[in-house]
């Protein structure tokens, strides 16, 4: 890496709470960051930089870790995997409600420092594995997936493997803002909120966020 990950969250960072979720403190995006977010792929390719998704708390992420934390229950003595973590809101999030274990997925590299700061942050531990899983056999009784249906192509990827999963004996939650490609048709609406976000990254100050058990009930509300 060109940039160490540490010194960088570090320094363009401040220690936050998310509005939706005050019970946890990450390191989050300053201005510095938000402009770094507005830079082009290749601006960021020459500070050594990959998009900084785990300096932002997403909306989808905020409401699976305020359904986690009000429902301890779902996660109580259980093996967890949050699946593109990003910062670790909600493995951390899923940590304080009682897990068993928790283990933090990303591909992006900088999440893994990411998550470690902000796992001591709210004194907690979270494992955390940089490995592609799609596709994956189920390791875990809980997987946690917040904002991941923005792309067809990823979720073309996830719908098999997140059904796969469900049919295993995993329970699969989603965190999702509205997002174009979020198979609604497949999943049954636990809870939904009023999330605050950051405009310089949506199209609104507030988005409205459900968290759906996917398969739980074919043909659940939309």
């Amino acid at each position: 890496m060109k940039t160490d990950p540490e010194s960088f969250i570090r320094a363009n960072t401040g220690i936050l709470a998310p509005p939706h979720v005050p019970e946890v403190r990450l390191h989050l995006a300053s201005e510095a960051a938000h402009e770094l977010w507005l830079k082009t792929e290749e601006e960021l390719e020459e500070i050594g930089l990959p998009p900084p998704f785990w300096a932002f708390a997403w909306a989808g992420g905020q409401g699976l870790a305020r359904y986690v934390l009000d429902h301890p229950e779902t996660v109580r003595g259980r093996r967890v995997v949050d699946f593109a973590s990003g910062s670790g809101l909600v493995a951390i999030a899923a940590k304080i409600a009682g897990a068993a274990e928790v283990l933090a997925v990303d591909i992006d590299p900088w999440a893994e420092t990411a998550v470690r700061l902000n796992a001591k942050l709210n004194g907690v531990a979270v494992a955390f594995a940089g490995a592609d899983i799609i596709g994956e056999e189920r390791t875990a009784d809980v997987y946690l997936a917040g904002d991941v249906f923005y792309d067809k192509g990823f979720a073309d990827l996830l719908i098999p493997w997140f059904d796969a999963l469900e049919r295993a004996g995993a329970i699969v939650l989603v965190g999702d803002p509205g997002r174009a490609y979020c198979p609604r048709e497949r999943m049954t609406a636990l809870a939904t909120y009023e999330v605050p976000v950051t405009r310089a990254l949506e199209d609104s100050e507030v988005k409205r966020t459900t968290v759906w058990r996917f398969g739980a009930a074919k043909g659940g509300r939309k």
